[in-house]
């Protein structure tokens, strides 16, 4: 049997960055990752580039429930601290409309100088470990692989990730682990996700992008709203102002059961109301044909599209038409096309200042497997370095 001082279960962001935190406090470490490389979904973070972080790094870009937790973490690893680590490791990186990135613009870039560092500080990798069991006895831990490998230590980290992209290696397993010390998981849901929505106007658009604001309606009550790249598909609605308001929706369906749940699209932001409707106005004056009315306003297929919807309606009717059209949410896109977990272990067992288990001596938790979920713009993977890097040298000490 192995026996180490600290074992990481997950070789992701946060437990790569625990793991060398750790060994630089002369911890002896040890990362055991079921798949068969580390760092999968860093290759595949803001679509191969790697959004690191964000200029704008605080709190409050999290769910209400774990900002005081994020915010003790981020106020010893915050944007300074991690881009000092990142530079320490040879990384050169670059902000972009305050999301930072590698000069490459390369995941790889990023995964290359965690990997360079692991092997300068003779940090062992378990790859193909995957966990069967941790028991804990006599203030150890022996953890079982489904290979029949055992490693025993005096200190935990589970860094296992969440439920998103399954593929890439975090599949929701690794809850059992937390629940086996008596950690309460708040229920999992898709976060950053596309909607299923059944409307005549998604399929006569798709494929159809736009810049709109969208907001979530849950309940009757406006939950949150974003600006954004807005893309129609044969399934629903998606883009980057659909994924930035997904949480609430994910969390009412999936969570909560919720069934009255919609999104109201402006489809022309860069309009008040009352010049749209004086343009609309002039226009019918002008006899144009109604598929004609949108025309440099919209796309041109909008105004065939739409050419139902307006019927006789007059100008006011039209203009709060694009203003305000409500779209009712079916469901949600599954894990696969999921960026982030919403839910994960209750945060309210875990010690602040240390990401310590308030129920079990020597069990750290770091990562998204913890309930935090920030928003889209570097934020988790923020989260991820963060309390990665504290986990690790908490644990060391």
């Amino acid at each position: 049997m192995q026996k180490t001082g600290m074992v990481i279960i997950g070789g992701g962001a946060a437990g790569i960055c625990a793991a060398i935190s750790a060994k630089r406090k002369g911890q002896d470490v040890v990362i055991c990752e079921r798949m068969p490389m580390i760092g999968k979904k860093i290759l595949a973070s803001g679509n191969g580039r790697c959004n690191l972080l964000n200029d704008d790094l605080n709190e409050s870009f999290y769910n209400e429930s774990a900002r005081n937790l994020v915010k003790s973490i981020l106020a010893r690893h915050g944007k300074k601290e991690l881009l000092d680590f990142f530079k320490g490791l040879g990384l050169e990186t670059y902000s972009e409309s305050g999301r930072i990135f590698p000069v490459t613009n390369q995941s790889s870039s990023v995964l290359k100088v965690l990997e360079l560092e692991l092997a300068r500080l003779a940090i062992p990798v378990e790859l193909n470990f995957t966990v069967d069991s941790v028991q804990a006895t006599k203030g150890r831990f022996l953890i079982k692989s489904r290979s029949g490998k055992d490693i025993e230590c005096e200190r935990l980290i589970i860094a296992a990730g969440g439920r998103s992209y399954p593929a890439l290696g975090s599949d929701g397993s690794c809850y059992k682990l937390a629940q086996i010390f008596g950690h309460k998981i708040i229920g999992t849901v898709p976060a950053a996700v596309p909607l299923v929505i059944k409307d005549r106007l998604c399929h006569l658009l798709q494929g159809q992008k736009i810049f709109a604001k969208v907001k979530a309606v849950i309940d009757g009550k406006d939950a949150c709203s974003a600006e954004g790249d807005l893309l129609f598909t044969k399934y629903g609605l998606s883009g980057t102002a659909i994924l930035d308001v997904s949480e609430k929706i994910s969390v009412a369906i999936n969570r909560d059961a919720q069934k009255m749940v919609s999104v109201s699209i402006d489809m022309v932001p860069f309009m008040e109301a009352g010049a749209l409707e004086s343009e609309f106005a002039k226009r019918m004056k002008n006899r144009l044909a109604t598929p004609d009315l949108t025309a440099g306003i919209l796309p041109n297929k909008f105004g065939i599209a739409l050419r139902e919807e307006f019927g006789s309606k007059k100008a006011p009717e039209i203009a709060a038409l694009l203003k305000n059209r409500t779209f009712k949410v079916i469901e949600t896109k599954g894990w696969s096309q999921a960026d982030f977990t919403a839910g994960g272990v209750d945060v309210k067992d875990i010690d602040e200042r240390t990401l310590a288990s308030k129920l079990a001596k020597g069990l750290y938790f770091a990562g998204e497997i913890l309930d935090v979920c920030g928003a889209r713009g570097g934020y988790n993977l923020a989260w991820a370095w963060a309390s990665g890097l504290l986990a690790g040298e908490s644990g060391a000490h």
